[in-house]
């Protein structure tokens, strides 16, 4: 137990000194004092009423008062630290490697961080932190639109959104090279496609195995490790690959596709093992992040279905108001984020252990213009939120950043939104969860003039900080490694190129 404590114990160790012995009455007076690390400054335990309430528990009779005291003191001081642990890694939830780039940060981390031109979520007026969760209850009423909360002055306005209109070809200013952002290359290119590669991913926490799904119905898996190879093709759709998704020990692919049915591949051995037919387009499709033995699928129908993976068999279907376009799932798999043709985003509960779904809350976009929701990306924590986020980009080039609020059943509350030039094709958007925990919010987009952008949504001015040229064509796809040091692009030529990030966290070990 003393092991246990002082690793939970990492900024201030108690040290108990017995002082005095008393002969009469075995009487012991403890003297606790407690070391603090940033100034070495002492306190007694009297002036702690928690602590001093601990030693002071009476005992029982046939237990060791001494042994009591040092417990209750231990476990009390074991639960402050885990608290203070967790307070202090702002990466909580994280994978190991944004873990990695937290203990490696300098000790000057916070005030070393230079600010961005004329904007930091402190001063710029773009940026405020949330209200305490539990105030959203009054307004996490169902079907809630973004006109019933509008305030007209900004200031009082705790959503904090704003917008910016910007041009693709916005440049970046010339400040230098911004390590969070720079690549050294193209890593390499898959040219093999003849139709235009509509979506692509890696694998569940995997930094080599990519696939990509084409407009002529081919999936197509293959590696992008030293030696990129293409591990197989997947033919079995007779139109275009609308989505597919890995399973979390990526061994099967489930697609969906305009030819109405819903596949699932076996990828070791090449083949299709299950075919589930529907009765409209197949528009979007994810596994359950907890249990794989679910399957949710959007379609054109306005249903969202809840498939068995093991059988086939529709579990639930919940409807909706227009064609489910694009969809995502959180992390417990107990919400369900998806958009439609029409630009408005719902929240869905799903009973991990049932399937069974059910309408929470939704977002619909005040612009007289709808446009198909082309992207829903969900995140279980941001730096600058301080909370799960998502992301959602619809075809006419509006970019919106959300705080989800978990415990109002997904209540979405907009912080931030882009307006870049409209797209005739349906392009992706994503995160940049690591470079994000540098500074800013970094989110990368394809465009139609063929380049790949980086824009930081923290900037009032020039939020485009970064642009990658090296295709011909529309960019439509885009896709992160575990790990965030490949990149995949994919244009509607077929040309998928992967790009390789500078290793600067690596190099700085």
């Amino acid at each position: 137990m003393a092991e246990q404590s002082s690793a939970a114990m990492n900024d201030r160790e108690p040290e108990l000194k017995q002082n005095e012995h008393h002969n009469s009455n075995n009487n012991n007076n403890n003297k606790i004092e407690t070391n603090h690390a940033d100034g070495g400054n002492k306190k007694k335990s009297s002036s702690d009423p928690d602590l001093f309430c601990c030693l002071l528990q009476p005992a029982t009779a046939d237990g060791d008062p001494d042994y009591i005291g040092i417990r209750r003191l231990l476990l009390h001081r074991k639960a402050e630290a885990g608290l203070l642990s967790r307070r202090d890694w702002r990466c909580n939830g994280k994978t190991y490697v944004a873990y990695r780039n937290y203990i490696s940060r300098p000790k000057n981390w916070e005030s070393s961080r230079v600010p961005s031109l004329q904007s930091t979520p402190g001063n710029s007026g773009r940026w405020m932190s949330s209200p305490n969760p539990f105030s959203r209850w009054s307004e996490a009423d169902s079907w809630t639109s973004s006109r019933d909360v509008q305030i007209p002055n900004p200031a009082s306005n705790h959503r904090a959104s704003f917008g910016s209109s910007v041009s693709d070809s916005d440049r970046p200013q010339p400040r230098g090279v911004e390590p969070g952002y720079s690549f050294v290359g193209m890593h390499c290119i898959f040219d093999q496609c003849k139709a235009p590669v509509t979506v692509l991913k890696f694998g569940h926490m995997s930094s080599d195995l990519l696939a990509y799904g084409a407009a002529d119905g081919t999936l197509t898996v293959c590696s992008v490790s030293e030696m990129p190879t293409v591990i197989t093709q997947l033919n079995g759709h007779s139109k275009d690959v609308t989505d597919f998704d890995f399973t979390s020990n990526n061994q099967y692919i489930a697609s969906s596709s305009f030819d109405k049915t819903v596949r699932v591949w076996d990828i070791g051995k090449g083949i299709c093992i299950r075919v589930i037919y529907g009765v409209s387009s197949q528009l979007c499709i994810r596994f359950h992040p907890v249990n794989n033995n679910f399957l949710s699928a959007g379609n054109s129908n306005r249903e969202i279905n809840v498939f068995n993976f093991s059988t086939g068999r529709i579990v639930n279907t919940l409807v909706l108001d227009s064609e489910v376009t694009s969809l995502d799932i959180n992390h417990t798999g107990n919400l369900i984020f998806c958009g439609d043709a029409q630009g408005c985003i719902y929240s869905v509960n799903m009973n991990t252990h049932t399937g069974v779904l059910s309408r929470s809350h939704r977002y619909r976009s005040s612009s007289r213009h709808k446009s198909p929701v082309t992207t829903v990306q969900y995140r279980s924590f941001s730096l600058l939120a301080g909370g799960p986020v998502l992301l959602t980009c619809t075809q006419d080039g509006n970019l919106s950043f959300f705080s989800v609020a978990l415990e109002t059943q997904g209540y979405l509350t907009i912080r931030c939104s882009l307006k870049l030039a409209p797209r005739t094709h349906k392009f992706q958007a994503s995160f940049c969860p690591l470079l994000s925990l540098e500074k800013g919010e970094f989110i990368v987009a394809g465009s139609e003039d063929s380049n790949v952008y980086f824009y930081d949504l923290t900037r009032p001015k020039h939020t485009c900080v970064n642009k990658l040229q090296g295709h011909r064509f529309p960019v439509v796809g885009i896709a992160w490694n575990h790990g965030e040091n490949f990149l995949a692009t994919s244009d509607f030529y077929g040309i998928v190129i992967v790009w390789k990030r500078a290793r600067t966290h690596e190099n700085n070990k």
